[in-house]
């Protein structure tokens, strides 16, 4: 079976580089919170254009770490999609604030920005928008949103590494932005991993104390915290990844580009808005025969994964929310239609027209 993705290959391609770093971090005996942390952190920082940058144990607490530091809390509404990972939904509810979904684009999959000015209401406090797929959701809207009614915004970038509007990176336009560097990621590490990129000192002050049980050391506890630390072992693995990231996104954007040119005429496939900067973290097509498609593909040897088949406003953990089936049509429809194809830096050629031509087959048949 021809796999999603081949992290073996990328791991065999830089293996002498992290026996190395890996040998440092294990000669240090330093292993939690050391000098590749503190490295990682500035040069992610840096490539942001930010003032600060704070390494988590995970994307997940990225979010839930940022929501907290810019206060966010119990009765407060979050504007968000129902089109992404739970994890988005996840870190609102750790805070005790309430998810307000919204509907998303029906091509880039982001949050429709002409739909949020209608879900504010007293109690928001914050929009989460979630860089789908690795294509920049509206920013320059959401911020003119988020400024006119004094919202903050917290950037969902776990799989948008890379990715940039207009020049400017996604996680540097709101108050703090999220990334997660789970292994299969754009960025990914040899576990869980995460980073928050932001320009409020004093915000990332608080969540270095929130990540580390509320404490900036010394064995006191300014306010009860979490254990959310990022360790050496993976950061070193991320430092030296991340020195290949705009390489590793220019081979999936040229990916995506053959993928593209084979079926365009078949499928739906991905878009690239003007002056967006796709990094396809995800290669995904749609089509109203989606099962018959995966079917197929699996017949000839060819995975391919449903992100995301159920949205999040009609998961079991949050029917409490109150949303039925038909509130978010386009989200619900996507959700019916979307797959994911192969899609990683080192994916051969001859592989994507492949599974190219089975999909094209199978619609012919």
């Amino acid at each position: 079976m021809k796999p999603m993705i081949d992290l073996k290959r990328q791991y065999l391609e830089i293996k002498d580089e992290v026996f190395s770093v890996l040998n440092e971090v294990l000669e240090s005996s330093q292993y939690v919170l050391g000098k590749k942390v503190l490295e990682l952190e500035d040069e992610i920082g840096k490539y942001h254009e930010v003032k600060e940058a704070v390494g988590v144990a995970s994307g997940t607490d990225a979010l839930h770490l940022s929501l907290k530091a810019l206060g966010i809390g119990e009765g407060d509404e979050v504007i968000t999609t129902p089109f992404t990972f739970f994890a988005t939904a996840e870190a609102i509810l750790y805070t005790g604030a309430k998810p307000v979904f919204t509907d998303i684009e029906p091509d880039t999959y982001n949050i429709d920005t002409s739909l949020i000015e209608k879900k504010i209401t007293k109690k928001t406090k914050a929009i989460v928008p979630v860089h789908i797929f690795g294509h920049p959701a509206d920013m320059k809207t959401i911020m003119d949103i988020a400024a006119k009614y004094n919202l903050k915004v917290i950037e969902d970038c776990a799989q948008s590494f890379g990715a940039s509007l207009n020049g400017k990176k996604t996680g540097s336009f709101g108050d703090a932005g999220c990334f997660s560097f789970y292994p299969s990621k754009n960025l990914g590490a040899y576990g869980d991993g995460g980073m928050i990129v932001l320009n409020d000192p004093g915000a990332a002050d608080e969540i270095r104390k929130l990540r580390n049980h509320g404490s900036k050391g010394g064995y006191r506890h300014e306010c009860l915290g979490y254990n959310s630390r990022l360790d050496e072992i993976q950061a070193g693995v991320l430092l030296v990844k991340f020195r290949m990231i705009d390489e590793y996104n220019r081979k999936r954007r040229e990916k995506a580009s053959l993928y593209n040119s084979i079926l365009s005429d078949a499928v739906i496939t991905p878009v690239e808005k003007n002056g967006a900067y796709h990094v396809y973290h995800q290669y995904t097509i749609r089509s109203g025969k989606r099962d018959i498609i995966q079917q197929y593909l699996k017949d000839n040897g060819v995975s391919s994964v449903v992100y995301y088949p159920m949205p999040l406003h009609l998961q079991d953990a949050v029917r409490f929310l109150g949303y039925k089936e038909g509130d978010f049509p386009v989200t619900e429809l996507v959700s019916r239609e979307v797959l994911s194809l192969p899609m990683y830096p080192e994916l051969e050629e001859t592989d994507i027209r492949f599974a190219s031509k089975i999909i094209v087959k199978c619609l012919k048949g």
